[in-house]
């Protein structure tokens, strides 16, 4: 088989093998072809460009645009038995149907027909025949005739003359949708710019196709692709993907403009998004993206709030509602959702909208998010909002934060600004300072009156705070204890002194005395604060013989000095004192005797006004 594709190419097709020759012409031939003297092998060559072997027979051989039409001759079971190139095909009734096969100058098959012609099963490949009659100056671009360009193909058999041409762009497209190449058809309709109307005929059975096969993602992801600016398909696809259950999958993909739909459908979304947990992140999304004009928000809450389990809640599901709710004005509701997502800004957004009172109940939220500036709030707020709600929420918080130092920082805060305001938990206190700021124990032990004694005084013992101890034992009467702690524990005679002192009873600085003597280093430490709180040859008296003291000489001396230093001071300060009673006692004289003069003075006045008021006697 010999034909002709243009003037310089010969495809050739032999029994299975298929070459396609290239004729070049020699520079010495003539211009219009005319010989020109030489020999005959530099005048013209032939190149095989292409060649490749086929399984089956070819019948028949024809170019197709940049491709091959090839009629097959398909061998029968028998035939496949014997050697493929030397042995022709015998006369069986197990032939199959010719086909028509367009391949590629690879052999890569573009597509494939059999053909419907009467008693197939008993021809042999050379009882077909293929012609062909291409349209001088046929359009052939991208692989396309253009119209009415189209080659004629023709099938001849002994029964039968099948006519065939290449398909237009419809039944191309058609030919995609038969086999189910969806995508390839509207690649083809958008590649060729077919009717609008064959375009969402071929994406309405796309995405039916898609539905029917449950592939509900990646039928939304073409639905802008598919539905471009059409509301009423949007529409009527927003409510196919509703009924199957399917919207929230659409949802994100449903534009706002350009069609701009009905405010039910963005509405019918939105509520889908929210009663599904596994997409609160895209109505998460569309709340924060969506126009504020294109849905209306109360009808949407209206839906959702009757719905609402807490098995639904989720973290985007909570941020959307109060982006939601603070449209609306219910600022209440947005706070509390904030507060459960410990937002940054919910403490700006108490006191634009002064929502003190919602803080109630959001008392571990606002100290898990900054304990500084909730502690400030629930100070300020303590007549609102009591002591008792903020230590009851803090205790019951749990394993969610660490709430004994929340607690610590707000007992603290509030002792701080109120010292009796929290008073019934002032036991409590006591095991939080230990714990959390033990330099502020005693100052809290001195002032407060509301602890239980004995529960502090076991939280000291316990954490081997000496000076609390030693406080506590005072306040509970054991005084012998006390001292006992702060000489023998903690050995601080400064502490000691200053404890009999404050406990101003003689019997005090006894026991301070008969235990210190027990000790020789106390004993030292003893004499050295004598001045102006005990007497010195008392000490040395009730000192057990023989016992040695440290640095006893150096102690005395420093006694004897002290003394003289305190008796020349008493003396000087008697002195000062005496002249001061003297100076007073004249200035007192003197302005007493002022006093006598300016009152005399004043006296004379009067009289000698009176004088001069007195009545002229009655003329006669």
């Amino acid at each position: 088989h010999l034909v002709w594709q243009d003037d310089a190419l010969l495809i050739i097709g032999w029994g299975t093998s298929v070459k396609i020759a290239s004729l070049r012409v020699n520079p010495r031939g003539g211009a219009n072809g005319s010989y020109m003297p030489g020999p005959v092998s530099s005048v013209n060559h032939v190149d095989i460009v292409a060649s490749f072997q086929t399984n089956y027979y070819i019948s028949g051989i024809a170019p197709f645009g940049d491709s091959l039409a090839i009629l097959a001759y398909i061998r029968g079971e028998e035939d496949g038995e014997k050697d493929f190139s030397s042995t022709a095909p015998t006369r069986q009734g197990n032939a199959h149907r010719p086909e028509v096969r367009v391949v590629t100058w690879t052999n890569d098959e573009l597509a494939t027909d059999a053909l419907p012609v009467h008693g197939f099963e008993h021809y042999k490949a050379k009882d077909y025949c293929l012609s062909h009659t291409p349209l001088s100056g046929s359009n052939f671009i991208n692989g396309r005739w253009a119209a009415g360009d189209e080659p004629l193909y023709y099938v001849v058999s002994p029964k039968d003359i099948v006519i065939a041409k290449p398909r237009d762009t419809e039944d191309h497209i058609n030919w995609l949708l038969e086999h189910g190449w969806y995508d390839k058809a509207v690649t083809e309709i958008e590649v060729t710019h077919g009717r609008k109307e064959l375009f969402e005929e071929v994406g309405s059975r796309y995405l039916e196709h898609l539905l029917a096969e449950k592939k509900y993602s990646e039928a939304a992801e073409l639905c802008p692709k598919l539905l471009q600016g059409s509301a009423s398909a949007w529409e009527r696809w927003i409510i196919r993907f509703a009924q199957l259950r399917q919207l929230p999958i659409l949802a994100r993909y449903m534009p706002t403009e350009k069609p701009k739909l009905s405010d039910t459908l963005y509405e019918l979304a939105l509520v889908a998004l929210a009663l599904n947990p596994n997409y609160h992140k895209d109505f998460l999304s569309v709340v924060k993206n969506w126009p504020r004009s294109v849905y209306s928000v109360v009808p949407v809450l209206s839906e959702i709030e009757p719905q609402l389990r807490a098995s639904l809640m989720t973290d985007d599901l909570k941020e959307a509602l109060a982006e939601l709710y603070v449209r609306t004005g219910q600022n209440e509701k947005a706070f509390s959702f904030f507060a459960d997502l410990l937002k940054p800004g919910v403490f700006d957004f108490i006191e634009r909208h002064s929502l003190h009172a919602a803080v109630r109940e959001k008392v571990v939220q606002l100290m898990m998010l900054d304990s500084k500036r909730a502690t400030s709030i629930l100070i300020q707020q303590r007549d609102l909002i009591t002591p008792a709600d903020v230590v009851s929420q803090l205790l019951k918080a749990g394993d969610k934060c660490d709430f004994r130092y929340f607690l610590y920082l707000y007992l603290h805060a509030l002792f701080e600004a109120s010292p009796h305001a929290g008073r019934d938990f002032h036991d409590m206190q006591v095991e939080l300072y230990a714990d959390y700021d033990p330099k502020m124990l005693l100052p809290f032990l001195r002032s407060s009156q509301h602890y239980t004694l004995e529960k502090a005084h076991e939280i000291c013992v316990k954490k081997g705070f000496l000076k609390e101890q030693a406080f506590i034992l005072g306040r509970m009467g054991n005084t012998k204890q006390a001292l006992a702690v702060i000489i023998n524990d903690l050995g601080d005679m400064e502490e000691a002194l200053e404890f009999a002192s404050m406990q101003n009873d003689d019997d005090v600085w006894e026991e301070l005395i008969r235990q210190s003597t027990q000790r020789p280093e106390m004993i030292g430490r003893l004499l050295e604060h004598t001045v102006g709180n005990l007497d010195p040859l008392h000490i040395v008296n009730v000192v057990p013989d023989g016992v040695e003291i440290p640095r006893l000489r150096d102690r005395l001396v420093k006694i004897i000095t002290d003394y003289r230093t305190e008796t020349s001071l008493r003396h000087g300060c008697n002195d000062i004192l005496k002249t001061d009673i003297v100076n007073l006692l004249v200035k007192c004289y003197n302005e007493a005797g002022m006093l006598f003069i300016l009152a005399t003075r004043k006296r004379k006045h009067e009289v000698k006004e009176m004088i001069k008021r007195k009545p002229e006697p009655l003329a006669r």
